[in-house]
């Protein structure tokens, strides 16, 4: 008897496997797309300001604020554009976008310096990108406590000096926090997408009924429609991290066979959903837009990839724990720039079982009450 239940596994596994190689094309584009996508998204979504444009009103015009405006000047971070006598001509540039930002330097600048007290030097930034003002706001702030800690004068003297360390990411490179992500959404995406058309694909050439009249089972039916796409996902998310590594030089602290055990909880959550949705799809171009529409925007908005999930709305807070993107983007920061272990992330490992798991048993009921 069990002989003869692996044989028709394997049977229904082969044949999907066919199908598969028979269409080279199609498998190309798998490999392909995320690969082109990983260059688009990776270098479009930075985080990072860079040459931030600034005007400045200098009422000081001592050395002491020539000599700040200079070193500001001078940081890869900003760029003074403009420099003006008042500031009401702040107002005109950011309406027209010509800036980000105006700095304002007070005329008593140089005697509160000698003085040691607190300087209050304006900035006034163009708030439309909220995103953006607060880390303009954060860059210049850190600009000058840091400016303020350097002997800049012979009657200063520094009495604190911070020495920062960051860890996991020492140099804020965007892409070491972007790139991980990104790979757990195209496997989201290209995952759900294969088998989203694989019953559809039998619904609309009319073999489903051929098979379903045959001695197997719906759960065999099921299981020999995964198999081949795990397998097919493994290597594509090895090809994924390997370029990320390779192109966008992302560190991997942690274990690669962890991380490749790890892959395989996450695979099976995206295969049982995309199960589920060809469950449901009358055909394969209906099932690919369902595909498509409910893994990408949830899985960027909802998973933790661009906003912090605490941040959120009670209501998406609880929405997002049938994100699997919200596991597993733990998982993946975790192993390749953390180096953490088994202990640290098991839990997230459990819950992706449980979502393939509950995935899996939906779409093979409601291939039940379809086809039953």
């Amino acid at each position: 008897m069990k002989q003869r239940l692996d044989s028709r596994l394997w049977a229904v596994a082969g044949k999907e496997l066919i199908h598969i190689l028979r269409d080279p094309r199609s498998l190309t584009i798998i490999f392909i797309l995320p690969l082109f996508m990983m260059i688009i998204f990776g270098y479009a979504i930075d985080m990072d300001l860079k040459e931030i444009r600034l005007a400045v009103v200098d009422y000081s015009r001592t050395p002491s604020s020539r000599r700040l405006l200079q070193s500001l000047n001078a940081s890869p971070n900003f760029k003074i554009c403009y420099w003006l006598d008042s500031s009401r001509e702040i107002e005109p540039l950011i309406k027209a976008r010509k800036i980000r930002a105006g700095l304002v330097i007070p005329r008593d600048f140089a005697e509160q310096l000698r003085e040691k007290s607190k300087i209050p030097v304006q900035l006034l930034v163009d708030g439309a990108d909220a995103n953006s003002a607060s880390i303009l706001i954060n860059y210049l702030k850190a600009f000058l406590a840091d400016y303020s800690l350097k002997p800049v004068e012979s009657y200063f003297t520094p009495l604190l000096r911070v020495e920062p360390r960051v860890w996991y990411n020492p140099e804020l490179k965007s892409a070491n926090f972007v790139v991980p992500g990104l790979v757990a959404i195209f496997m989201m995406m290209i995952c759900a997408m294969l088998t989203s058309i694989t019953l559809a694909r039998e619904k609309e050439t009319g073999t489903l009924e051929q098979i379903l009249v045959s001695p197997i089972t719906r759960t065999e039916l099921l299981v020999g429609k995964l198999l081949p796409y795990v397998l097919l996902s493994f290597l594509l998310t090895g090809v994924i991290l390997g370029f990320s590594c390779f192109w966008f030089k992302v560190p991997f602290r942690g274990s690669i066979l962890l991380l490749a055990f790890s892959s395989l909880f996450y695979i099976f959550s995206a295969l049982s959903f995309g199960i589920l949705i060809s469950a449901v799809a009358p055909n394969q171009q209906m099932a690919m837009a369902i595909s498509l529409v409910s893994t990408i925007l949830p899985t960027i908005m909802l998973s933790g990839f661009i906003f912090p999930i605490p941040s959120m709305p009670k209501i998406l807070q609880w929405l997002s724990y049938l994100i699997p993107a919200r596991y597993f983007l733990i998982v993946i920061r975790g192993i390749m720039l953390k180096g953490v272990g088994i202990v640290a992330i098991y839990p997230r490992l459990i819950a992706l079982l449980l979502l393939g798991l509950w995935f899996f048993l939906l779409s093979q009921r409601r291939f039940k009450l379809k086809l039953g």
